[in-house]
């Protein structure tokens, strides 16, 4: 009986970040949100989030892909990623579209848009919140004009222009407005606090004409088109980031891994893809259940040349990776900062809780600033696997 015992190294996971800063990966929990997050949560507006050093960067969200716009019919428009940390009293939907009429050499009269004409252009508006309704308004066009013709204050009545309540009629018929959700709907006017861990969803159903949208003529037949219903949502940024890499078997638990970003190198030819970057990295944890590593905190400031860690743990992990004692490493300090610096976090010694149970492997960071657009986190998991190999019967079976 033959037993092969390899190390396998596999690339388990990236993740790309397109955004700036970072907000793709952000996971929190009620029950366990940090003291920043908790700031964050209790703060009860954007000014307040922003002097707590929260960025704030809006995010486009469209319909289903088959959705039409035509009269009587219902949009949908999901944020189905529900790790993201949302302010939907600062969200707005955007609209586009052309007014056209059919005019005679003759004729003079005219049809142009009307106040608040977005609104009218819907018979109900409503937001689900995990699937459950938190807030609707139907005939949206009175409900919306009655509300804010006596409770919109003077100072605000000039951003109102743009949210179609005096609209600027295009003698090409093209029209496009920002009109925020707080005008419509009470949920948004009255809870100016972060949502996190939720699926958000818009449900919008096409009034069954668009009349009382328009002022003018009936005669000139004018006919309004929507191209583009978008809903956009502010997301809450923070320097602090959870990967929830993958769940392990407890034959492939993870004995080592490496952790990494990198910054517009990818697919750059003018960049050395071979390269990583700091990007401000202050610390990273490694999560097998609820056992971390390694348990004190890297507290890292490369501004201050403070990474001599992470060279240690470069150091130990190749006397223990390889079994030799006085092992010299591939990689100077020098050499290392140059094409580095990564974290490579040793958990090849396990306690018995996380040996004999399945593994959610997940990797917490922080950094000082928010990451840099265009920005990947690679995380290389290195795990046991020993492979069974019977000569007289050709079989080959996996054991580890």
């Amino acid at each position: 009986m033959l037993v092969l015992n390899d190390s396998e190294h596999a690339t388990d996971n990236s993740n790309i970040f397109t955004a700036a800063p970072i907000d793709d990966i952000v996971k929190s929990t009620f029950g366990g949100v940090k003291q920043a997050t908790r700031k964050m949560l209790n703060a009860s507006n954007v000014k307040f989030l922003q002097s707590l050093g929260f960025a704030i960067g809006t995010h486009t969200y469209n319909p289903y892909a088959i959705t039409t716009f035509d009269y009587s019919d219902e949009i949908r428009i999901p944020i189905q990623q529900q790790d993201l940390y949302t302010l939907p009293c600062e969200s707005f939907l955007y609209v586009e579209g052309t007014l056209t009429v059919t005019r005679a050499a003759d004729q003079v009269d005219n049809v142009v848009l009307g106040t608040n004409c977005v609104a009218f252009m819907f018979d109900e508006i409503g937001y689900e919140l995990d699937g459950m309704e938190i807030d609707c308004c139907r005939n949206v066009g009175i409900t919306s004009t009655l509300k804010n013709y006596v409770t919109v204050s003077s100072d605000r009545s000039v951003i109102l222009r743009n949210a179609s309540w005096e609209p600027h009629n295009n003698p090409n018929g093209y029209f496009n407005f920002c009109v925020p959700l707080n005008l419509l709907l009470g949920f948004c006017e009255d809870y100016k606090r972060v949502v996190i861990n939720a699926r958000h969803e818009m449900i919008l159903i096409r009034a069954r004409n668009d009349n009382n949208s328009l002022v003018g003529s009936l005669a000139l037949e004018p006919t309004i088109k929507i191209l583009k219903i978008q809903w956009r949502m502010p997301h809450v940024n923070t320097t602090k980031h959870s990967w929830a890499i993958k769940t392990a078997t407890q034959l492939e638990k993870p004995r080592y891994v490496v952790f990494a970003l990198q910054t517009g190198r990818k697919n750059v030819m003018s960049a050395d893809t071979s390269r990583f970057d700091n990007c401000n990295l202050t610390n990273v944890k490694l999560y097998l259940n609820s056992e971390v590593y390694p348990y004190n905190d890297l507290n890292l400031d490369f501004g201050k040349h403070r990474w001599a860690i992470l060279y240690d743990m470069y150091a130990r992990f190749c006397k223990g990776y390889y079994g030799y004692e006085y092992l010299e490493p591939s990689l100077t300090v020098s050499t290392f900062l140059r094409n580095g610096p990564f974290v490579i976090i040793d958990c090849s010694r396990q306690n018995e809780s996380v040996k004999n149970a399945t593994v959610d492997v997940r990797i917490e960071f922080d950094c000082t600033k928010n990451v840099p657009p265009n920005t990947s986190a690679y995380c290389l998991i290195i795990h046991d696997r020993v492979i069974e190999y019977n000569p007289l019967t050709n079989v080959v079976r996996k054991i580890v």
